[in-house]
């Protein structure tokens, strides 16, 4: 979630300097060293779906980083009111993840957690909602794309909804090449799928909380809600683009609270501006009932819906690649004995083609392969 790092100014900063004073003052309440738990995710009632909590801890903001550092080794766990216990996994960067859990409607449940110091954790126990469908998912293009939902609740007992969405996109290197080096053998072959490094797939997800709510209108209805922006000439669409859209009906007391912690993160201002409010949640610290825990469990069942965008469909879309260019080339001589023998000394180029029957042409390993870029050379199976 994006700038919870910086949840520790609007939680210890308690004094700010007066704007005629001449001397720099730093409000000591800056350099204390509370790292507050921050718990971020929703309990998903979903065979599709998994749940995710991704725990950390605040950072000072006189730290070099302005990342909140990740909680390993927790203990994290679903209770129900009944009895049930769902065991959560850890992964690593503070993940914990279930797949596939189905839960009680008519339950209760609670988020159980362990930290490896022994410090232990839970929330109250919270109904699971139940979310409508989404109607559709659409876009215009104004330079940049927007990307908007809509979705209704005939039974109008929604009014309060959290979306979040993973983008996923295709991208290609500059270059193509059917040439790879494997332990310093240069092989010519036709690449399989799962060797090419021509096509690419990178992934995001929101790191903005996205809310809305309907409490004001007579109809439960969700009329072009604004939830992602690809600006002009990014890569994303620069072959295809994907975003999948997740919705989940969530309290009005869990709204509020979001509503708090969205303007806290996002809408940050100087120390001159009115602080907001101290955020209370519904997860507590029970070895320590003082202690300030950042958090709000919320449990639903989960709609979702994909869109795919072409760049053929967009205007005037020209993605510009950084870094150097790609037409410095060069040609050496195969090897007389073998041509399959690759032996350069510089490792930043490698095999683009064959030049006749003699040369080979190589390039820069930064334009034939994709995956530098970050992505994945494996094709999603939605795609």
């Amino acid at each position: 979630m994006k700038s919870l790092s910086y949840m520790i100014l609007f939680l210890s900063v308690l004094a700010v300097a007066c704007t005629s004073c001449k001397k720099p003052y730093a409000p000591p309440a800056i350099k204390v060293d509370n790292k507050f738990l921050v718990i971020d995710g929703v309990l998903v009632n979903s065979i599709d779906s998994p749940t995710v909590f991704t725990l950390s801890r605040t950072v000072r903001l006189t730290d070099s980083t302005t990342s909140s550092s990740p909680e390993p080794g927790a203990l994290v766990s679903i209770e129900g009111n009944t009895g049930e216990i769902f065991n959560l996994s850890e992964y690593p960067n503070g993940i914990y993840k279930a797949d596939h859990l189905v839960l009680n409607s008519t339950n209760q449940y609670r988020l159980k957690i362990i930290t490896s110091p022994g410090g232990e954790y839970a929330s109250d126990f919270v109904e699971v909602k139940q979310t409508q469908p989404i109607d559709s998912v659409r876009w215009e293009q104004h330079n940049d794309v927007f990307i908007y939902l809509y979705s209704h609740d005939p039974t109008n007992n929604s009014r309060y909804y959290r979306w979040d969405f993973t983008e996923t996109w295709q991208y290609r290197a500059r270059l193509e090449s059917e040439l790879g080096v494997s332990n310093g053998l240069m092989y010519y072959v036709v690449r399989q799928p799962d060797d090419q490094k021509y096509n690419c797939w990178g992934t995001d997800n929101a790191t903005d909380l996205l809310l809305g709510s309907t409490a004001v209108l007579s109809q439960d209805v969700v009329n072009k809600a604004p939830i992602a922006v690809v600006p002009q000439n990014s890569v994303k669409i620069n072959v295809r683009y994907s975003i999948l859209v997740k919705q989940y009906a969530i309290t009005d007391k869990a709204y509020q609270y979001l509503q708090i912690l969205k303007k806290n993160t996002e809408n940050l201002g100087s120390l001159f501006d009115a602080q907001p409010t101290q955020l209370l949640g519904n997860i507590h610290s029970l070895t320590n009932p003082s202690e300030i825990v950042i958090g709000y469990l919320t449990a639903s069942s989960v709609q979702q819906k994909r869109i795919f965008i072409n760049k053929d469909e967009v205007t005037q879309w020209n993605y510009i690649y950084p870094g150097r260019t790609c037409d410095e080339q060069k040609v050496i001589d195969q090897n007389p004995t073998n041509y399959l023998l690759y032996n350069y000394p510089d490792t930043g180029y490698a095999p683009y083609f064959f030049a006749g029957t003699t040369g080979l042409v190589i390039n820069r390993v930064s334009c034939l392969d994709c995956t530098l870029q970050g992505g994945v050379n494996k094709k999603p199976s939605y795609w």
